[in-house]
C-alpha cells in the first residue's frame, strides 16, 4: 500500500464545488503508478477566498494547484507570472509555485485537447481544411489558440450569441471568422475539423442540432463533453464514417504538464489510466 511521509510533495485542485473533479482520480492514478511520495487533494474554496487560499500555497509547501470552475478567470489577476497562452485564452488552470514562492499560472487547455487531437486522430493536419469550432467560451478561446498556434489557416467561431464570437474574432485576428448560430450547417463546408466546446449533448443539457450533410467525408469531429462518452453528435459523425473523438482525452492531457512540472515525473496517457478515469464518471 502506497504512504506519504513528512516529505511528500503536495498539489491539488481549487474549485467551488470541487467534488465533481475527476482530477484527483487522474493524479492519484499517476501518483501510485510511478509510487511517488506526494498526494494530489481536492480543494474547495469558495470564490470570495480564492485570494487567500492562492496566497496560502507557498506557505503550505504546495507545488502548484489546478483550478476549475468559477476560478480559471479570477486567477489571472492572483498570479504573479503568467504564460502567453494563458493571457490569451484569458484563463488559468494551472499554478505552479515558483522556487521564489511566486505563483506561476498557465493553461493547458489548449495543449490537451492537441495533445489529444493528434493521438486519436493522427492523419489530422493543420492543412487540411477549416476548423469549425461550436462555441466561443472558455474552452472555446483555449481551443482556437491552439488550433491558431498549430497553422489552421481559418477558424470559423460559430456561437449561439454572434457578438460573443465576433468578440473573439476581433480579438484572435483575421484567421478568425464569427459566424451566426443559423448557419452553424453551412458552417461546415470545406471543413477538416469540427468542434464542439459547448455544453450542448451533455447530460441534463439540451442537445446539440446539427446537419453533418455539408461536412468533409475526411474531416474530423470532436466533442469535448465526456459525459455521455459518446454523444449524439459523435454518434452521427461516426454513421457517417467521420474519425470521431470524445472529449475525456483532452481532460486527460491537460495534466500532463502540471504533474510533470510539480512531481518531478511526465507521465503518459495509457488505455490503463483511459478505464480507471472512466470508471469514476
Amino acid at each position: 500500500m502506497r504512504t506519504i511521509t513528512g516529505r511528500a510533495k503536495l498539489a491539488g485542485v481549487m474549485g467551488w464545488p470541487v467534488a465533481h473533479s475527476r482530477s484527483p482520480r487522474l493524479h492519484g492514478f499517476w501518483l501510485a503508478q510511478h509510487d511517488i511520495d506526494g498526494a494530489y487533494l481536492p480543494l474547495p474554496v469558495r470564490p470570495e477566498n480564492l485570494a487567500t487560499a492562492l496566497k496560502a500555497l507557498p506557505a503550505l509547501g504546495f507545488a502548484g494547484v489546478n483550478l476549475t470552475v468559477p476560478h480559471k478567470e479570477a486567477a489571472l489577476s492572483l498570479v504573479q507570472r503568467m504564460s502567453e497562452e494563458a493571457r490569451r485564452i484569458g484563463a488559468v488552470n494551472t499554478i505552479v509555485v515558483g522556487a521564489d514562492g511566486l505563483l506561476e499560472g498557465s493553461n493547458t487547455d489548449g495543449y490537451g485537447f492537441l495533445a489529444h487531437l493528434k493521438a486519436a486522430a493522427p492523419l489530422w493536419r493543420a492543412k487540411n481544411g477549416a476548423a469549425v469550432v461550436l462555441g466561443a467560451g472558455g474552452a472555446a478561446r483555449a481551443i482556437a489558440v491552439a488550433l491558431l498556434d498549430a497553422g489552421v489557416g481559418e477558424v470559423r467561431l460559430v456561437n449561439r450569441t454572434l457578438a460573443r464570437a465576433a468578440a473573439l474574432a476581433t480579438e484572435f485576428g483575421k484567421r478568425v471568422k464569427a459566424i451566426g448560430w443559423a448557419e452553424r450547417s453551412t458552417a461546415l463546408k470545406d471543413a477538416g475539423l469540427l468542434v464542439n466546446s459547448t455544453t450542448l449533448g451533455m447530460s441534463g443539457q439540451p442537445a446539440l442540432e446539427i446537419d453533418l450533410k455539408h461536412l468533409p467525408a475526411a474531416a474530423i469531429v470532436y466533442d469535448i463533453v465526456y459525459v455521455p462518452l459518446e454523444t449524439r453528435l459523435l454518434a452521427a459523425a461516426r454513421r457517417r464514417g467521420h474519425v470521431a473523438v470524445d472529449g475525456l482525452g483532452m481532460l486527460l492531457h491537460q495534466a500532463v504538464p502540471g504533474f510533470a512540472v510539480w512531481f518531478g515525473i511526465t507521465p503518459e496517457v495509457t488505455p490503463e489510466l483511459r478505464e480507471f478515469v472512466l470508471a469514476a464518471l
